[in-house]
């Protein structure tokens, strides 16, 4: 079933970044969703290495929440990088993309996974699906603000829009209801390196780390949740 989505087709572009994987460019915001420098190359810099891979090294088992699924780029990176663990994906996109957008993205062909990329778009949405035996999704069309959980997450990834074109969704309100989201030692990992964000993150308990970002980027943030001792 075709979902409803806020911005039409016709309003996105399609575009090659420079590792050759696709983004999409929305004129009238003046935003795309990846790097220009390369799509995949800064999903698997923010995403996959500070965060699947610098938690997946000491767990067998971990629980992904994705704020802003988009393309689904960093659902497919996280299933072919999955380094043994199981995992049980999130994905939050209240404006989910139109089939004749999804179809016009190439990272399936560029990964050889096009068939997994396929079932994560055709896949139901608010539904647990198992794309494998250790890697099982569920896509819900609703957004942070909206979305509720008894289970905590081990790792966020916060792929939203940039806080100019969404604010209302980095803020402090926001991180405080992702900080009890997280387990104890649970990671949030962002593009986004703006002053502002590092001061609300900290502000809601947060250990917050700056990394070198991806390319075309000077910097990245990594923030933690806390282990408190008895």
């Amino acid at each position: 079933m075709i979902r409803a989505h806020r911005i039409p087709p016709y309003l996105m572009e399609v575009m090659p970044t420079a590792d050759k994987s696709h983004t999409i460019y929305i004129p009238h915001l003046k935003e795309q969703f990846h790097s220009i420098h390369g799509a995949i190359q800064e999903s698997m810099h923010v995403f996959i290495e500070a965060g699947l891979r610098y938690l997946a090294q000491n767990k067998t088992r971990l629980s992904i929440l994705e704020v802003g699924m988009g393309t689904g780029l960093n659902v497919l990176l996280s299933y072919m990088n999955g380094m043994d663990c199981v995992i049980h994906y999130v994905a939050l996109e209240p404006f989910p993309l139109s089939e004749e957008i999804i179809a016009q993205l190439n990272y399936g062909q560029i990964t050889g996974y096009a068939k997994v990329f396929f079932c994560i778009h055709a896949s139901p949405w608010n539904a647990d699906i198992a794309l494998s035996d250790t890697f099982y999704l569920k896509k819900i069309d609703a957004g942070i603000e909206d979305f509720k959980s008894e289970r905590q997450f081990d790792l966020v990834y916060f792929d939203a829009f940039s806080p100019r074109v969404q604010p209302q969704i980095w803020t402090v309100e926001v991180f405080s209801k992702l900080m009890g989201l997280l387990t104890p030692g649970g990671v949030w990992v962002s593009y986004c390196a703006r002053g502002s964000v590092k001061r609300s993150l900290s502000s809601v308990g947060f250990q917050v780390e700056t990394l070198p970002g991806a390319a075309g980027k000077r910097e990245m943030i990594r923030a933690v949740k806390p282990i408190v001792s008895e």
